[in-house]
């Protein structure tokens, strides 16, 4: 079959992200590229990512003529979790555009997972749901005889007899990535000139087996498998030598859980003398065992993402977050000791959090200074306990529309101003303790002023403004909110 494979994420129509200008390949899709064409099907790549608009491949679809368009999004991307409505809208113009040349189309994301009917709507033809690699192989291969058997882990227009995929228990089955695929110095050069580094990304596991109630996992699930530490080197050793990256970002919801993984993988490095720094997402639980935390600084971890969420344990206890104030304590201090930079994911807006919760969040940032924070509010998506306490209060709105929307759509303690407003203040605050820090680096230690800590000192006094201008703007909003 010929088959063109894309997706539906566009950096460009997402301004939040295409202004931290941190693109990505998309990892899933070009993973699915390489399963079927290493079955011998012809493959035509079109990469969105770094496009203007959809209207990008009408004139790929239109001059190719595949048998089959297959979009097929990038489950490792946490920004494709999303379900962001503009990129749902740029789906929806790939489909229309494919469909008047007579292709056959699948879909496999989490929106489509969550949303068949809207895209049945729009003329697909299949909507692949869960781990996509084996469904996609041979619904391609059976697309052209529309068989009458039911194939696992494909929902058929009007979404019956839909039988669940079996998963993957040897991931290191499955073929590397087609990076060939891939512009890969289109993305070299956007990371050079913003960063001065080129940073590509990774996948060694699928999926997560804890079960905070307002996170989302249509592709993967509440399962945990993991590659081996030999094959993930083995895709690393190649892309080093390949691309010469100077930076990976470990696209795991939560990297090297199994026991005994990080150590392997360690010792691997080693033994292959490979140098690369890389970044991971993990728990705070899981970052208190010293044996591991030397492994992963010893391998090259240079910054490690936890979800924080909250400094309230009311908070987490509320959201089944499984982990305690102490540990985020805990975790920050080992790994800050062992150089890692550590970076906080949080969340306000939670059910039942009040204004003591809110301070409490930004009271723990302030006192354990994260390297890097990232802020959102609670995200209501189908499939989660969160999803179904809040179902009835959504209306027409019910995704955003993109990263940066950050609109509360259920009922919450305070307004959508206030919380957009809350998400400037704590950057602001943020900032100004950074700059407090440079300012007494200067006079205890001036020789190790680094650039970065000459700007953070001289921004304080715009930020000591911009806080008192914040601070009384969220006060005037919280008092609306309440009245």
């Amino acid at each position: 079959m010929k088959v063109l494979v894309t997706h539906s994420y566009f950096y460009k129509l997402d301004y939040k992200q295409w202004r931290f200008k941190q693109p990505y390949p998309p990892l899933g899709t070009i993973l699915a590229a390489a399963v079927l064409r290493q079955a011998g099907h012809q493959i035509i790549f079109f990469d969105t990512n770094l496009e203007d608009g959809p209207s990008a491949i009408d004139t790929i679809v239109k001059r190719e003529q595949p048998d089959v368009v297959v979009i097929y999004d990038d489950g490792f991307n946490y920004l494709t979790k999303m379900c962001l409505t503009v990129m749902r809208e740029a789906a929806f113009h790939i489909i229309e555009v494919s469909k008047m040349q007579g292709c056959a189309v699948i879909v496999s994301s989490s929106d489509a997972a969550d949303h068949h009917a809207k895209y049945f709507d729009k003329g697909v033809d299949f909507v692949v749901k869960g781990e996509g690699e084996i469904t996609l192989l041979q619904l391609v291969q059976n697309i052209d005889n529309r068989s009458s058997d039911i194939i696992e882990g494909v929902v058929y227009p009007g979404e019956v007899n839909f039988k669940p995929r079996t998963v993957l228990k040897d991931l290191d089955t499955l073929p590397l990535p087609a990076w060939d695929l891939v512009d890969v110095e289109a993305y070299r050069k956007i990371w050079n000139e913003t960063h001065g580094y080129f940073s590509l990304n990774i996948a060694t596991t699928r999926g997560c087996p804890f079960k905070c109630n307002w996170c989302a996992k249509p592709i993967y699930g509440n399962r945990y498998t993991s590659r081996s530490p030999k094959h993930v080197l083995t895709e690393m050793e190649f892309l080093i030598k390949q691309y010469s990256p100077d930076h990976f970002w470990m696209s795991d919801d939560i990297f090297g859980l199994k026991p005994g993984w990080v150590a392997q993988f360690n010792q691997i490095v080693k033994e292959k003398h490979l140098q690369f720094r890389y970044k991971i997402q993990s728990r705070v639980d899981l970052l208190l065992d010293n044996e591991t935390l030397d492994a992963l600084a010893e391998s090259g971890a240079e910054t490690v993402w936890v979800g924080a969420e909250s400094g309230s344990q009311k908070i987490l206890d509320a959201m089944d977050k499984g982990t305690t104030i102490s540990q985020i304590h805990e975790a920050t201090r080992k790994l800050k000791i062992r150089g890692i930079a550590v970076g906080f994911f949080l969340q306000f807006g939670y059910l039942g959090e009040e204004r003591e919760d809110i301070d409490a969040t930004l009271k723990m940032v302030l006192e354990l200074m994260p390297d890097e924070i990232g802020i959102s509010v609670s995200y209501p998506l189908p499939g989660t306990v969160f999803y179904e306490k809040v179902k009835n209060q959504l209306e027409l709105k019910q995704n955003w529309a993109d990263s940066d929307d950050l609109a509360a759509m259920f009922k919450t303690t305070y307004s959508n101003s206030f919380y957009k407003e809350l998400h400037r203040y704590v950057h602001t605050e943020y900032r100004k303790r950074k700059g407090y820090r440079a300012i007494k680096k200067l006079f205890s230690d001036p020789f190790r002023l680094t650039k970065r800590d000459v700007r953070s000192g001289i921004a304080t006094f715009y930020y000591l403004l911009d806080s008192l201008v914040k601070r009384l703007r969220l006060a005037n909003l919280e008092h609306a909110s309440k009245n």
